[in-house]
């Protein structure tokens, strides 16, 4: 599992007008291509009146997946470009469609490259752009006259408790970069004089707004 990444807000969209043509671009998250040709169809569903309905999308941890396709517009000037705005970005697990409503005036392969980037990239701004951290969940057992100090150190340093658990002892539901964890546990360890007991229960992402 990547320890950081980027991608996409679950959903979103944008519209131009670029010489009488509608422009529509339509972003989503999707982890696996059956997602992402998924949301294609959707999308050609919804606007099956459209002129075309080109499509990018980029699938996995290294971008093992990546697709184009111009519907029907002359090839390289819709899918490539925008696949290329998904790249420029650093994106992963993202795909994206335009829909183009031709407005009856002919844009040439220049002005379609500059079309489907700028719409995507609209679209992408309006969706907006997380990070996806990765974090290990650790549970820090204390007896509860290590309460207040160890509750007021996790939240001075920003820590992320997930739950707090107040039964024989105190479980404290922490999130940890992974990268963190090996300093997190010596520090804790010294905090409480080697009187917690740390256990590592599984990994898992968060997602930070990402500002370009």
């Amino acid at each position: 599992m990547l320890k950081k990444y980027l991608t996409v807000q679950l959903q979103g969209q944008a519209e131009i007008v670029i010489q009488k043509s509608r422009f529509i671009g339509h972003i989503q998250r999707t982890e696996t291509e059956e997602e992402a040709q998924a949301f294609i169809q959707k999308i050609k569903k919804e606007h099956s009146q459209a002129t075309h309905n080109c499509s990018a999308y980029l699938i996995g941890e290294h971008d093992q997946i990546q697709k184009a396709n111009d519907d029907g517009e002359p090839s390289g000037t819709a899918g490539v470009p925008m696949l290329e705005v998904l790249k420029k970005n650093g994106l992963k697990d993202t795909c994206v469609v335009v829909t183009r409503y031709f407005g009856g005036i002919k844009l040439g392969a220049g002005g379609l490259i500059r079309a489907y980037s700028k719409t995507t990239s609209a679209a992408l701004q309006e969706t907006g752009i997380v990070k996806r951290q990765l974090m290990k969940q650790v549970s820090i057992t204390i007896a509860y006259p290590l309460l207040g100090k160890i509750e007021n150190e996790l939240r001075q340093k920003k820590y992320i408790i997930e739950t707090i658990d107040y039964l024989e002892q105190v479980s404290f539901h922490v999130l940890v970069e992974v990268n963190q964890l090996d300093a997190f546990t010596t520090w804790i360890t010294d905090l409480t004089s080697d009187q917690a007991n740390l256990d590592i229960n599984g990994e898992t992402y968060i997602e930070i707004p990402h500002h370009t």
